[in-house]
């Protein structure tokens, strides 16, 4: 490799020349002709040079054009594409509420969800020390006290039902009895009820006094709050009340079932129903559990809460589910409150997953109205919409339940 002392050498004689030539008086020589060819040369090569960069940027602009045309086409074929999948969505047929290909969707996730945990896993546990008592967060199917005596768990669909002393011809016959409400309960903590300062009375409230038309049959109510004071009735079309008044005597006076938005659940027992009407010291007859878990809002809240209570579990070891001609056991479990306005479904898996409870206690204390007393249903590995409170059936079934949140959109599956 060269050092670059030939390369300065040629330099020092190129200026060296250069300067001589401006000697009017000089010769011209061989010198002269050799580097003026040289000269010649790279002239011709700068002239090469500059033609080629010309060139290869005619080369560069013609292919950015071409590039740019083929991006543009792109781009308007793929808002095309787009608005027509948005537009081919929001036509298609509705499917409990929500358009058809965003519920497979959901049915997808879920089967996704399902074949990787196969609601197996255990959710997290913590110390005591973190728990605190569980905000209310919607009253549905607890607009009014229940009256504890009143009260019975219906089983249904119990393997070899006779055999238990609690069976009975018709679990649909029994008749819960309600009681106007204390107070108004911890509404501030409801993000589904406004402020109490800022709180509308509800036409349709029974104001925790009973006298709502809800309890007549009509609309229920959403909201907790209330005035209390007794109402102006609202008159309702004859026909309307003739109906209603046909309805109530079909259902044994008894109030109609689905008095919520999603309305009446497609599995709400008919009349005449074999089952078990089951005690609370029947419950409670079982082995106590305590779980310290975080309960999860589908709203984007959580907080950690101490229960207690009895495995779902073991309840149904105790009361199996009937099996099927060919030995296999029902895929489903269906819950619902005595008054028919909430109702849930799970998986038998997801029920008998070993922190599944039916909760009776909450931070060290027996569970309250608001919280659903006397049970309710906790499960971690769900979000808090399938944590159904106030339990009055549960009952084992072979076809995916009704859910009341899934009829207003939401998914089925709910796992964490």
């Amino acid at each position: 490799m060269s050092d670059g002392r030939e390369e300065r050498k040629e330099q020092e004689e190129r200026r060296k020349w250069e300067k001589e030539r401006k000697d009017p008086d000089r010769v011209y020589d061989d010198r002269d002709r050799g580097w003026d060819r040289d000269r010649e040369r790279e002239g011709e090569r700068e002239r090469y040079d500059s033609r080629a960069v010309e060139e290869l940027d005619a080369a560069v602009r013609a292919e950015s054009g071409r590039r740019t045309r083929r991006s543009f086409l792109v781009a308007a074929a793929a808002a095309a594409g787009g608005y027509g999948f948005y537009r081919w969505i929001d036509r298609s047929p509705g499917d409990q509420l929500i358009p058809r290909p965003l519920r497979k969707m959901l049915d997808f996730n879920a089967k996704v969800a399902r074949g990787v945990f196969d609601e197996r896993g255990l959710a997290p546990t913590y110390s005591v020390g973190r728990s605190m008592e569980l905000r209310t967060n919607g009253n549905y199917g607890l607009k009014m006290d229940l009256v504890p005596e009143s009260y019975r768990l219906q089983m249904v669909g119990v393997e070899n039902a006779k055999r238990f002393p609690q069976y009975v011809d018709d679990v649909t016959a029994w008749e819960y009895k309600y009681a106007a409400k204390k107070d108004n309960g911890p509404v501030l903590h409801d993000t589904k009820v406004a402020p109490k300062d800022e709180a509308k009375v509800d036409p349709n409230s029974d104001a925790g006094a009973g006298e709502g038309p809800m309890m007549q049959g009509g609309p229920a109510s959403t909201m907790v709050a209330g005035s209390g004071e007794r109402k102006e009735e609202t008159k309702l079309p004859p026909a309307f009340e003739k109906a209603l008044a046909d309805l109530k005597k079909s259902q044994g006076n008894k109030r109609p079932r689905g008095q919520e938005e999603a309305g009446m659940s497609d599995n709400t027992l008919e009349p005449v129903t074999p089952g078990l009407l089951l005690t609370m010291d029947d419950v409670t007859s079982l082995p106590h559990h305590e779980l310290v878990t975080e309960f999860k809002c589908i709203e984007g809240w959580s907080q950690v809460v101490h229960w207690g209570g009895y495995r779902l579990a073991d309840l149904i070891a105790k009361y199996p589910p009937e099996r099927k001609a060919d030995g296999s056991l029902p895929k489903y479990v269906y819950m619902e409150t005595p008054d028919g306005d909430y109702y849930c479904g799970f998986s038998l898996q997801a029920c008998k997953h070993p922190q599944s409870l039916l909760a009776t206690e909450m931070a060290g204390r027996p569970l309250t109205q608001w919280h659903g007393a006397p049970i309710r249903l906790h499960m971690p590995i769900k979000y808090g919409y399938k944590q159904i409170k106030r339990i009055g059936l549960i009952a084992y079934t072979d076809m995916q339940p009704d859910d009341y949140w899934t009829k207003l959109g939401y998914d089925w599956y709910a796992g964490l």
